[in-house]
């Protein structure tokens, strides 16, 4: 199944900046009002002004300061509410919210004072992800897996779809077909049937929106559909060869090997 492209370039990208230093609201503004994707809905310097907001109109992006006059950023999600935004990117001028940020599911982080070219870059990833939700969205509803509106407080269907962009298009591939899964970076390189395809998205990302019964992860970087693998053969240091049936050889590390082990004896 392809969609193309243009449908969903075509919507506007809702952002909102909540940010208590007025310098870096001169600096970010611009550079969002650049980016003919992006519509600023929301600009605010106080966390309780945000979240008023945020509950009256949820953003697709946030750029969002971690430490606010009257609550930190960390408050504002968890009074806005999990549906307030798709992307979160936090901004501080230190580094020590950082792990706090990814924890509570921030795309990413950024350092003060902003260098433009990385918040650009930040603002790519963020709308790649916004439109790659917006394509997943809507493959589970046209497979009447979920309402047109679903209740943001409903547990999260494991994928059936993935949405793989190409030049001018996006083509969805089943999960059904896929035989194993690497991580290149970033991005996720697909195997199906021989082929590759780049996914643009990490894969610690991924795996948490497959089934586990289905994917399970036999190096750190390397995910396996369960239904492909034919044969283990025992390595040195308790590790193994993961024999596809294609013949793919694959490794298999020894702190994966209770997992795969575990789900094989299920099957």
């Amino acid at each position: 199944m392809v969609f193309q492209e243009a449908l969903f370039e075509s919507v506007p990208i809702r952002v909102g900046v909540v940010d208590g230093e007025s310098e870096a609201q001169r600096h970010v503004r611009p550079l969002l009002e650049a980016d003919a994707d992006v519509r600023v809905t929301a600009v605010h310097a106080t966390g309780g002004a945000a979240v008023e907001a945020l509950r009256r109109e949820p953003v697709d992006i946030l750029f969002l300061d971690a430490a606010l006059a009257d609550m930190d950023g960390f408050q504002v999600l968890h009074e806005a509410g999990s549906g307030c935004a798709q992307a979160v990117v936090f901004m501080d001028t230190r580094e020590e919210h950082a792990l706090r940020a990814f924890e509570a599911g921030a795309l990413d982080y950024l350092l003060k004072p902003l260098v433009p070219q990385r918040f650009v870059q930040v603002l790519g990833r963020a709308k790649e992800h916004v439109r790659r939700e917006r394509i997943q969205q809507l493959v589970l509803q046209l497979a009447g897996l979920v309402k047109a509106s679903p209740e943001p407080s409903r547990a999260p269907r494991y994928l059936d779809r993935l949405a793989i962009r190409e030049v001018g298009r996006v083509t969805l591939l089943s999960v059904d077909d896929v035989d194993w899964m690497a991580a290149e970076d970033n991005y996720v390189q697909v195997h199906v049937g021989g082929r590759g395809h780049l996914l643009r998205q990490p894969l610690r990302e991924l795996e948490a929106r497959l089934d586990p019964e289905r994917f399970v992860r036999i190096h750190r970087s390397t995910l396996v559909n369960l239904q492909r693998v034919q044969e283990l053969r025992p390595l040195l240091h308790g590790e193994y060869q993961v024999i596809l049936r294609d013949r793919t050889t694959l490794k298999l590390s020894r702190g994966y090997r209770e997992r795969l082990g575990l789900l094989m004896a299920q099957g």
